[in-house]
């Protein structure tokens, strides 16, 4: 059973070697793992982003031009 919350179920990627090469089905595991790692990584990296912020010490004008400049890039990145 997959959902079963007594008896956790980790899943973990493949490890390759030079005498031991991933198959095609392995490397398509990774594939489903990495998509399903990727939201969790860029929601981390988020507020990390937003924390740089606070430190920031210039004139409000130029302060504005380099937020946008952080939201288009961000924006860019997660939409890619």
């Amino acid at each position: 059973m997959d959902n079963d919350v007594l008896d956790p179920v980790i899943v973990t990627g493949f490890h390759a070697s030079r005498t031991h090469k991933l198959t095609p089905g392995q490397k398509a595991a990774h594939r489903v793992l990495a998509v399903g790692r990727a939201p969790v990584e860029h929601g981390f990296a988020h507020p990390k982003n937003r924390w740089i912020l606070t430190k920031l010490r210039t004139d409000p004008a130029r302060a504005t031009c380099l937020l946008r400049a952080l939201l288009v890039l961000t924006d860019f990145e997660v939409n890619r």
